[in-house]
């Protein structure tokens, strides 16, 4: 046997032990990457849930969720603001921001009031009060301030709305409903809001 009939005979052999190792390796790393991504995903799905665990609270001692808001905070009333109690804002809040409309509204939703840079460290916005810094915007009553709950007929949903911001607001009284949604969008930390009732009479 020569040498190049020697090499013919064996070069499946070689071959294969020369790429064998190669394949074992490929697959060692699909293998990683595989492990890699699975533990990056659930990093990140750890993560998300921390950040939904955030819980800011907002309620009022005049009425419960889905209840009856009292005449006196209505057009029909003293058309003053009820005391509102805030809670769990995110530590790293700048400022915070409330809106209060009606979904029920003929004309569409109708905005009762709308506050922003309010001190995030704030916990009580009290009854016919705007907390001091604070900016009240333009209303769809045409102008700043609250505006009580007024239905011209059936029962009405009055929202609460209150958000958390990373940042403060470089807006004026003038601004309405919509400028402070545009002006606040991308900077929500956290939401949350409660909602009263308010039948016409």
């Amino acid at each position: 046997m020569n040498h190049v009939t020697y090499i013919m005979k064996h070069k499946s052999r070689i071959t294969y032990h020369v790429y064998l190792p190669i394949i074992v390796m490929k697959k060692y790393i699909l293998l990683v990457s595989i492990f890699l991504s699975l533990f990056i995903s659930g990093c990140g799905f750890q993560a998300t849930n921390q950040q939904n665990q955030i819980n800011m609270k907002i309620s009022s001692p005049s009425f419960e969720e889905d209840s009856t808001i009292p005449t006196k905070f209505t057009c029909k009333g003293e058309n003053i603001n009820p005391e509102l109690n805030i809670a769990d804002v995110p530590e790293n809040a700048q400022s915070l921001a409330l809106i209060v409309d009606d979904p029920d509204a003929p004309a569409g939703t109708w905005t009762h009031w709308t506050i922003w840079n309010i001190d995030p460290g704030t916990d009580t916005i009290k009854e016919n009060s705007v907390p001091s810094s604070a900016i009240e915007g333009t209303t769809s009553f045409g102008k700043p301030g609250y505006g009580g709950p007024c239905p011209p007929s059936g029962t009405h949903r009055y929202y609460f709305k209150l958000y958390a911001l990373n940042d403060k607001l470089d807006l004026s009284a003038s601004a309405k409903v919509s400028d402070l949604v545009a002006a606040f969008a991308g900077h929500i930390l956290d939401q949350t809001e409660v909602m009263g009732i308010v039948a016409s009479q």
